[in-house]
């Protein structure tokens, strides 16, 4: 239990970034003890208790939304957290009696197979039954020797490098294996001495200034009509007039109501401040009506554009935004606004402006990289740069704001796309093409970010392979080596 409470400090915080090698360290101390489980009962046990411990201490701040904000008591907050965590934990339970299974085999099978297991839990649980991969091993390599292999693999594939490493760092300690010191050796080696080898894939094209706001409205007043919602729309409202940058840039539901139950004529006038100049804005706002259905939304203002554009959210937040089938006793526990929202599709079309085409994602949308690589089949088409508006204010001053950020720092890596965030409470930053936090604003302050992006154009091998094909390349290589593992010959145990 306390590897797994561990595991989250991998991910690092804004002060020291990701340590990459406490993640494998972790990881390496639980094959270490299924190596040693006498039976798959108890392989399966280290893996459910390692897997619930290492989610309850990455996503605690559930918590602070379920009850501080939604109203549930919080004996029963703390169950539902601990209840997720357990089930999602039963994928690495799964995987654990696959590898134990699996453990005495040739050593590059058996820590390929751990390699294998480990990673398709990892897919499951970031895809299956609408995905929760918070947390996932890749993140805490968006810097070290693994970071030069993301836009050729993303963030499962080198979460599956990491996880190798980790079982061949123990089968090379126990068991004095040579090839597999050698293998690790060359991985890091490769790592370190990509960034002065291996090619850039992505190019200039061309830079846009940007103002980014971030509001700081009060989560419990948000939606509050006589607190909350005058203050922002006065606030967003003023900055949005004042900003003097190309494009500004307003977090989720900046606008807290619908355009119809805006003040008169308070949409027809941010319409208006940019039919004409050289100014756009992409603002987050509901929308819809009670015939539609609603949806959670960025609309944009050009000049010359004939109507708004607008990207509706693809990826919704369960309980949040939609209630899973079963489960409206659970929400009917809570107070939360907006509660059931209609999707937008997967690839909707970028937002053109001074050349550059803005691709909006919206909250923990940039968690799923395989749904943001759908928009670069074609090349011509391809975003320039990345737009996340968040508000991640449900969630109080917790570590949830330095996790998100470094989730946007994963994205701009696999694809090789600056990333520009707009948030509530933070992160409000702008990330460049490999990663790096250019800038950002204190969090859970009111502030504006001015600064410029680059964008950038250009198809990386992950950007390629994932847009076609999914994550399937990944699961058919994972069972292709599980397949291969169960036919080789068994050694004597390391």
């Amino acid at each position: 239990m306390a590897v797994g409470t561990a595991w989250p400090f991998s991910f690092g915080f804004d002060s020291g970034g990701p340590l990459w090698w406490l993640q494998i360290l972790a990881l390496a101390t639980l094959v270490g003890a299924l190596r040693r489980s006498t039976h798959w009962r108890s392989a399966a046990v280290f893996g459910l208790v390692f897997a619930t411990t290492w989610q309850c201490a990455t996503f605690w701040w559930l918590y602070i939304s379920m009850h501080n904000y939604a109203g549930l008591h919080a004996v029963l907050a703390a169950i539902a957290i601990l209840a997720l965590a357990m089930a999602l934990g039963v994928y690495y339970a799964v995987a654990c009696v696959a590898y134990w299974k699996l453990k005495d085999r040739q050593p590059f099978w058996a820590s390929a197979s751990f390699a294998a297991a480990w990673t398709m839990a990892e897919m499951a649980r970031g895809t299956w039954l609408t995905g929760f991969g918070w947390g996932a091993v890749g993140y805490a390599h968006v810097t070290g020797p693994l970071a030069a292999y993301i836009p050729w693999l993303g963030a499962y594939g080198v979460g599956a490098l990491a996880a190798w490493l980790s079982a061949a760092l123990v089968l090379s300690i126990r068991g004095r294996t040579v090839w597999l010191s050698l293998g690790i050796s060359l991985v890091i080696a490769v790592g370190l001495a990509a960034p002065s080898v291996l090619p850039v894939w992505s190019a200039p094209a061309g830079t846009l200034s940007v103002t980014l706001l971030q509001g700081n409205i009060p989560q419990e007043e948000k939606f509050q009509t006589g607190s909350g919602v005058p203050l922002a729309l006065q606030w967003y409202g003023d900055q949005i007039n004042r900003s003097a940058t190309e494009l500004v840039v307003a977090p989720e539901t900046a606008i807290p109501l619908l355009p119809q139950d805006l003040p008169v004529d308070y949409w027809d006038a941010l319409a208006k401040r940019f039919v004409r100049g050289e100014q756009a804005a992409l603002v987050g706002i509901p929308w819809g009506n009670m015939a539609q259905g609603y949806t959670n939304s960025v609309v944009g203002f050009s000049p010359g554009q004939q109507s708004e554009w607008r990207y509706d959210k693809h990826h919704l937040v369960p309980f949040g935004e939609f209630i899973p089938p079963l489960f409206k006793w659970f929400t009917r526990m809570m107070n939360i606004p907006l509660g059931d929202f209609n999707r937008g599709a997967v690839g909707q079309a970028s937002f053109a402006w001074k050349g550059q085409r803005l691709a909006p994602n919206i909250c923990y949308e940039d968690l799923f990289g395989e749904e943001l690589g759908a928009r670069f089949v074609d090349p011509v088409q391809a975003p320039t740069v990345f737009v996340n508006v968040s508000n991640i204010g449900w969630f109080g001053d917790s570590v949830a704001i330095d996790q998100h950020l470094q989730i946007s720092r994963m994205r701009a890596l696999e694809f090789e796309r600056p990333m520009i965030r707009a948030t509530n409470t933070g992160a409000t930053a702008i990330i460049d093409h490999t990663g790096r936090v250019i800038d950002t604003l204190p969090r859970h302050t009111r502030g504006v970010l001015v600064g410029t992006v680059q964008g950038r154009t250009g198809t990386t091998p992950f950007a390629w392979w994932v847009a076609r094909f999914g994550l399937w390349p990944l699961w058919i290589l994972a069972l292709a080596i599980i397949f291969i593992a169960t036919r080789t010959q068994r050694t004597r145990a390391l």
